[in-house]
């Protein structure tokens, strides 16, 4: 077992005003699948073709939070972090993703909404994470550029009922993801293989994105990000090929996103070989006017080689070498310096068009049992300890990071994993929705508390 970090220590390697947040998403958490007018999402589908779930699962009733919010909410305040990212469910606030809305669905975020305010916590809803209604994808999804439209309309209807209540907003979460795994290569719903063909997703996502941080914006939003899935990609080898292979890499996780939001302008895809992005005039200005803060969610650094064997995809992930990987194995390696390192590359390359940067996502499952226990969960303990000193060295080096969030409050359903792999802060008996704090929930407490120590001081130095 890996030495339990001292959480005071680090804590004070953090200035006086940096967040402290844990984040969630509605699929993974709600439960209550058909409940009160809840339409069916991608993700409903995927979890009914038999087989594609590890174990079978279909996110029922897991931490069941439809129903026991108010636990969570009563955890967050034991926790005593300052915001909560959790997301909407599109399906239960715009069933078919056309029309109008349904009450029950905005009543269920009103009263979380209140609560959490009610609790001394900041609200930071993510609008879409990852299940947008299923009827909208047999229309074309992300692939059409109609969904702009039903994107936007769908933030509307969230906008004018929440946001004389919520200031800081993430619109889409993860579109890297969703291009790469739900459209490319079939990892995630909705689970199609277009490969290079997949592109137009990219700009259907960041646009739609853009309109509705437009409209966010006339309901009062003060703080909109855009929150992609950021990777540290290194070559395998110092050769041409494998320098050629990461730089591909690269563009397609990480700077077809960025380069848009941050210098308004697509990296030339066109020396990639890839087919061009679906723009249209005012596209790019709209985009690269939409944020306030980078949202960053990050994991783990990607190995990449030149592919070995003729075929589609120029790269092959490999295994990092030298380091620990989590409970989904070579996958992802556990290499903390790797997300300084990428801060530091973000600043690099787009200097003063980065805006302050927020970490929206970090975090790490390991095998854990499944029924109600007490976890001592010392190596999601170091992992955390190890990723939340390289944002502090980060900081140190000079990039305004103003955020860290923990990926996840709860133990959760894990999308094609089921409820194999474990997140949470909180363990969650699957079968029964019990909350256990684990170690790593007591160890975090222990650090906000003390960053909040650290504040009062100098504070009072300052008076």
């Amino acid at each position: 077992m890996p030495p339990i970090a001292d959480p005071i220590a680090l804590a004070r390697r953090f200035p006086a005003g940096f967040r402290w947040s844990t984040a969630t998403a509605a699929f993974q958490i709600e439960g209550a699948r058909h409940a009160d007018g809840r339409g069916r999402s991608i993700w409903d589908v995927q979890v009914e073709v038999p087989g594609w779930v590890a174990d079978g699962s279909t996110a029922e009733p897991g931490p069941d939070s439809y129903h026991r919010w108010a636990d969570d909410v009563a955890l967050l305040q034991r926790l005593g972090v300052d915001r909560y990212r959790f997301s909407l469910s599109w399906v239960r606030i715009q069933p078919d993703g056309r029309g109008a809305a349904n009450p029950l669905g905005l009543d269920h975020y009103d009263r979380c909404v209140d609560a959490l305010l009610d609790a001394g916590i900041t609200p930071f809803p993510t609008l879409y994470h990852w299940d947008h209604p299923q009827q909208l994808e047999d229309a074309g999804g992300w692939m059409s550029r109609d969904m702009v439209e039903r994107f936007a309309d769908y933030a509307e209807i969230v906008a004018a009922r929440l946001g004389d209540r919520v200031r800081q907003w993430y619109t889409i979460n993860e579109p890297a993801s969703m291009t790469l795994q739900g459209y490319g290569i079939g990892t995630l719903a909705p689970a199609k293989h277009l490969l290079f063909d997949a592109l137009p997703t990219v700009h259907h996502q960041l646009l739609a994105h853009a309109r509705a941080a437009a409209l966010l914006r006339g309901h009062g939003a003060d703080q909109i990000g855009l929150p992609n899935n950021h990777t540290l990609v290194r070559p395998r080898h110092d050769t041409p090929a494998d320098h050629a292979a990461a730089a591909t890499y690269d563009l397609l996780h990480n700077r077809l996103f960025a380069d848009p939001l941050l210098s308004g302008t697509y990296p030339d895809v066109a020396e990639f070989g890839l087919p061009p992005m679906p723009v249209h005039d005012g596209d790019l200005e709209a985009i690269a006017s939409s944020i306030d803060v980078y949202a960053v969610n990050f994991y783990n650094p990607t190995t990449v080689t030149a592919a070995t064997e003729p075929g589609p995809l120029p790269f092959e992930i490999v295994p990092t070498p030298g380091v620990p990987v989590t409970g989904f194995g070579p996958e992802w390696p556990i290499d903390p310096p790797a997300l300084r390192d990428l801060l530091l590359d973000l600043r690099e390359r787009y200097g003063a068009q980065l805006p302050p940067v927020v970490i929206a996502e970090n975090g790490a499952s390991f095998p854990e049992p499944d029924g109600a226990v007490r976890v001592d969960d010392a190596d999601r303990i170091d992992y955390l300890a190890g990723h939340i000193a390289a944002v502090a060295d980060a900081i140190d080096a000079g990039v305004a990071v103003q955020e860290y969030t923990v990926w996840s409050l709860l133990d959760n359903f894990e999308w094609a994993d089921g409820f194999t792999q474990r997140f949470g802060l909180v363990h969650v008996d699957q079968t029964s929705s019990q909350r256990t704090p684990k170690a790593s929930f007591d160890w975090y407490r222990t650090l906000i508390a003390q960053a909040g120590t650290a504040r009062a001081e100098t504070a009072q130095a300052d008076a």
